[in-house]
């Protein structure tokens, strides 16, 4: 349903519920039924009211449709209002209702759908947040399509997002890239070296070691000049041209994927700025910390965690998750009362953990932060599939496929779709060979060649000597016409497009706009053809031409909030009409 039907049919409720006297908890809540033949909306508020009211749902469905079929206007909007089962109230619009989402789409353009901005409601989405020290792999390339894509439809329901990349570049990691780039470094010079066991061991490490050797400079993509010494020994500057000849890397296989990000935020800065340190202190002044084996433990569990937590481990150093715990207090105190993080599965046991240690510590700093802050979503692995084998990853071994070979192999359409195509949390195949097919099996071709099909129409018109309008003229054009079954099936479900878009953003559920825009390529496939577009009735043609510009500026739409092109030609769509 459109907003403005939605919101149309919510205040008919709003006001039927209060003229019977129904308790002001009830909420009204309007549903798609799931078969057709049940109408275009069902509401189940009677059910809601039956406890409060002590009467039967049936009989409250009875006394809010008799209301509501006496209010003004309804005879137009509703085709039929029916109580079905213990007390549904299912409905279905009218032709001319139907119609009406034709006008709205064609005059709203690329704002149908989209909510306005408010200021107020702030997000800081955290993604990819890979660590330095190698190419983007799989996980990395999930994340940057769920982050991304997430990131459009929060924007889309009016919230002001700002999309945060956060680079571990402090810690052990760093320090084994820093000695397998001079191992490497070392053995192209011919020298004695062993290698360390657990070093990168890619072809990347050698890449990067005879660019030093080479004293080759280049800019970082933040605008820094990189100088190599050359020098072997010299492991501050082994680290330093390391770190940013890999961030490069990483950057630039984003930007190829139509990925971006507004802060790149540095692990470096919390132990720099003393904000470890002061996540530390609050949580001791919370009296949370306790010494045990010459390690300092944090009393996880008085916050729901399962076990207590080391803070600082013998050798001095602190645990991974204790920089996490400051990172957070400093994304709540520049004001995001609200973020999200998307990450792998196997961060699962960090959640309970950061969330406690943000418990713990907010009060010595005067914040009030929501227990479930931060919100994340945790997406799995998947298996890359081609020429009918499993590719195998191995990070150590530097056989791991990454980002670059994906967007390589299928382009960045595919790769995009075919990474927020599934739940976050489903293990799934990506298929190569289908990625690269021009198959109505391949998701990404579906949809495009739905678009390019929609243009060939345009295209065709003008060869006829047909006038395509524009869509200020065909938004005044007469649809009283479209009446055929496909037509109906088509608008009912343009109609849908904003509750997709608002469903997808609060259920952080990505496929559900892909599955929307693939049932929509269905309909019109189905309408196209059922109905020929380019008849000689004029009143007839123009209705059709105006219901596909619709339809095209829907398909534009949700591809754009996917990072999706929308080609205007595919080999398949120039078919006669």
């Amino acid at each position: 349903m459109l907003n403005t039907q939605k919101d149309y049919i919510s205040s008919l409720f709003t006001e039927a519920l209060k003229e019977i006297g129904a308790p002001e908890t009830a909420r009204v809540i309007l549903e798609k039924p799931k078969q057709a033949a049940h109408g275009d909306v069902a509401c189940t508020v009677a059910l809601q009211c039956a406890k409060a009211m002590k009467k039967a749902p049936r009989d409250i469905a009875a006394q809010l449709v008799e209301k509501i079929n006496a209010q003004p206007g309804t005879k137009t909007f509703f085709k039929n209002i029916e109580i079905a089962g213990p007390g549904f109230i299912n409905m279905t619009l009218s032709d001319h209702a139907k119609q009406e989402v034709v006008k709205v789409v064609l005059e709203e353009g690329a704002k149908f759908g989209c909510l306005p901005t408010d200021k107020d409601k702030t997000i800081l989405i955290e993604f990819v947040s890979a660590n330095p020290t190698g190419p983007l792999h799989l996980g990395h390339a999930r994340q940057g399509a769920l982050g991304d894509v997430l990131t459009n439809l929060f924007k889309s329901q009016g919230w002001v997002v700002s999309r945060e990349f956060y680079y571990n570049d402090a810690g052990v990691q760093i320090q084994k890239l820093t000695d397998s780039v001079q191992a490497r470094a070392k053995e192209i010079l011919g020298k004695d070296v062993k290698f360390p066991g657990d070093g990168y061991q890619g072809e990347y490490i050698r890449d990067i070691a005879q660019k030093y050797l080479d004293k080759e400079s280049f800019t970082a993509f933040d605008g820094e000049p990189i100088h190599s010494s050359g020098n072997i020994d010299d492991l501050e500057n082994i680290r330093k041209y390391a770190v940013a000849y890999l961030r490069n890397e990483q950057y630039n296989d984003l930007q190829a994927f139509g990925v971006s990000f507004d802060n790149y935020f540095l692990e470096s800065s919390l132990y720099r700025d003393g904000r470890v340190q002061n996540a530390v202190a609050a949580i001791d002044k919370a009296g949370k910390l306790y010494e045990k084996d010459g390690a300092l433990w944090f009393k996880s569990t008085d916050f729901g965690d399962d076990k207590d937590r080391v803070v600082k481990k013998t050798d001095g150093t602190y645990t991974y998750f204790v920089p996490d715990v400051a990172y957070h207090l400093n994304k709540f105190e520049r004001g995001f009362k609200k973020a999200l993080n998307i990450q792998g599965t196997d961060h699962f046991g960090t959640v309970a953990r950061v969330r406690a240690g943000i418990q713990a510590a907010a009060p010595a700093f005067n914040f009030e932060v929501p227990k479930d802050f931060p919100a994340y979503l945790l997406h799995t692995m998947l298996h890359v599939i081609k020429d009918g084998q499993e590719v195998k990853m191995s990070k150590r071994a530097g056989t791991y496929v990454t980002l670059r070979d994906l967007i390589t192999w299928i382009g960045k359409d595919a790769a995009r779709l075919f990474l927020v195509n599934r739940k976050s949390d489903a293990e799934f195949n990506l298929d190569i060979d289908l990625a690269q097919s021009q198959s109505d099996e391949n998701p990404v071709y579906y949809l495009q060649y739905a678009h390019a099909r929609i243009c060939s129409i345009f295209a065709q018109a003008a060869e006829k000597g047909f006038k395509v309008p524009s869509e200020q003229q065909a938004s005044s054009f007469d649809l009283s016409v479209l009446t055929a079954p496909s037509e109906l099936a088509l608008m009912n479900l343009l109609s849908d497009y904003p509750n997709v878009l608002a469903s997808s953003a609060n259920e952080l559920a990505p496929h559900s706009l892909v599955a929307y825009l693939s049932d929509l390529a269905s309909k019109f496939h189905s309408f196209y053809n059922s109905e020929r577009v380019l008849v000689e009735d004029e009143k007839t043609r123009n209705a059709r031409l105006a219901l596909l510009l619709a339809v095209q500026q829907v398909f534009k739409n949700g591809l754009g909030i996917l990072g999706v092109s929308a080609p205007e030609r595919l080999d398949r769509a120039d078919k006669e009409q």
